[in-house]
């Protein structure tokens, strides 16, 4: 039975049917056919002994008289060696085990292939049959549409296990940003409390200096009182030995000067502490710690760029309209293009610290700049620049203008956010008040005054409208109660 598949032919052009081998040095015929020129040579001289012509074709018996070499099925014979085709081999058909008839048909409700005298029984009379090729054809596509299935859940695991394979890495960097904050918060916590404790220990010392001051005061006071009760004691039993006469002169003092000295000692001095020198409540967590630094800052209108418009205690700003710019007049320390805001303190040493509610604005930046930093056009905020500024944009974009500027990934959405200046350390560090957390710490060298800085965003459509209000939250109340 020839092949019906498209190599078993190519395969079977390329074969010889004298030697039934792949041709070697093929050459063609008049009628077409092609032999091994060896073959072909070898069956004339068999056929026709003395080189009697015409010769008749060993394959289709068409007379032909001479042979030519065939370059082209050649060049095809070697390339189909090199690809190493092997023909296929023919598949015993299936057969009924009861008719010894093929198996033609497939009986849907009993799902098995069936045989043409299978099909006029009784058994299989009243059940739907379909061809079976066809309905092989159908289940190759019901195969293919689960194949296909399959393998899309394959590629989905291949990148779930690609994405795990990367997690433990994530997860240790994670870690170890997460360790070197702790170790940073702690470090810095360790160092207030070191100083928290040096307080309280000259507090100690200079209570314990009055109370034995009061002490040897008290004791010197007795000690005189014992003296003159002494002599008074030595008196009166020298008189005891005196006659009655000189028994009762000066009697009178005597008898005085004893009852003035009677009853008459100081009172006992007390060694109980005033002072409660346990660690106080305000040392329970980083950011009350910090409140021992509290700085009061208001806004300072004078810096204030025309748009922005300043609460009434100068607590608050929000971003007003360009119509605000006529009624106000330009001055040096206004800042003309950029919407920010200074506050009227200055810091040239020390710790300070104060709140921002930002609540639930989308746009805002706070920090600190130099007082000598420029204020006029655009300003671009920079640390180079004397600007060390807090950032966010677009809603969740946290940012920390360094250069180049360091994207920060937040948890939790602060609502409050905490500013920490720590001057002679070069520090000026941001807290998220509201799951009392770190965002970030900008280390520098500082030279001369700083200010905070206040930036309230755009208000677009209405959107981010709400003020920046320095304030101050009580601590069991997260809800908003506030104590400007």
């Amino acid at each position: 039975m020839a092949s019906a598949n498209p190599l078993d032919k190519l395969h079977d052009e390329a074969i010889c049917s004298i030697c039934l081998e792949y041709m070697s040095d093929p050459v063609s015929i008049d009628c077409g056919h092609n032999f091994c020129r060896v073959c072909i040579a070898k069956y004339c001289q068999e056929k026709g002994p003395g080189g009697i012509r015409p010769f008749s074709c060993p394959q289709c018996r068409a007379t032909f008289h001479r042979s030519h070499f065939n370059k082209q099925l050649a060049n095809i014979v070697e390339s189909i060696k090199q690809l190493g085709l092997e023909p296929a081999k023919d598949q015993p058909e299936a057969v009924c085990a009861k008719h010894q008839e093929r198996l033609k048909l497939f009986c849907e409700e009993d799902g098995e292939a069936i045989c043409v005298v299978c099909r006029e029984s009784l058994e299989h009379r009243p059940h739907t049959v379909y061809p079976i090729e066809e309905v092989a054809q159908a289940y190759k596509i019901k195969l293919q549409k689960s194949l296909d299935l399959l393998l899309n859940e394959v590629e989905g695991i291949k990148k779930r296990e690609l994405v795990a394979r990367t997690q433990p890495q994530e997860c240790k960097e994670l870690v170890k940003k997460k360790r070197e904050k702790i170790v940073t918060e702690f470090g810095k916590l360790h160092q207030l409390l070191v100083e928290e404790e040096k307080l309280l220990l000259k507090k100690l010392e200079e209570e314990e200096k009055v109370i034995l001051q009061r002490i040897n005061e008290n004791l010197t006071r007795l000690l005189a009182l014992r003296a003159s009760l002494d002599k008074l004691i030595l008196e009166i039993k020298e008189k005891f030995q005196q006659s009655a006469d000189g028994l009762l002169k000066d009697m009178n003092s005597t008898l005085s000067r004893c009852n003035a000295a009677a009853f008459q000692p100081p009172e006992a001095c007390s060694v109980t502490l005033k002072e409660n020198y346990s660690i106080p409540e305000h040392c329970l967590s980083m950011r009350d710690m910090l409140k021992k630094f509290k700085e009061d800052v208001t806004l300072d209108p004078e810096t204030a760029h025309p748009e922005l418009i300043l609460s009434d205690d100068r607590k608050s700003v929000r971003r007003g309209g360009k119509k605000l710019m006529l009624s106000l007049f330009d001055n040096p320390k206004r800042f003309n293009v950029s919407p920010l805001v200074l506050g009227v303190q200055g810091f040239a040493r020390g710790r300070r610290y104060w709140e921002v509610q930002v609540g639930d604005k989308t746009e805002w930046g706070l920090g600190l700049c130099r007082n000598s930093a420029s204020r006029k056009g655009v300003v671009v905020l920079s640390p180079k620049n004397g600007y060390w500024v807090l950032r966010l944009q677009n809603g969740g974009k946290y940012e920390a203008l360094t250069s180049p500027v360091t994207s920060l990934h937040l948890s939790v959405r602060p609502r409050r956010v905490g500013i920490f200046l720590d001057y002679e350390a070069g520090e000026i560090t941001f807290y998220n008040v509201t799951d009392r957390d770190h965002i970030y710490t900008f280390t520098d060298h500082f030279s001369g005054t700083l200010r905070p800085l206040f930036f309230p965003g755009a208000s677009t459509e209405g959107k981010n409208a709400e003020p920046l209000v320095i304030s101050w939250f009580r601590d069991t109340a997260e809800s908003g109660c506030v104590l400007l």
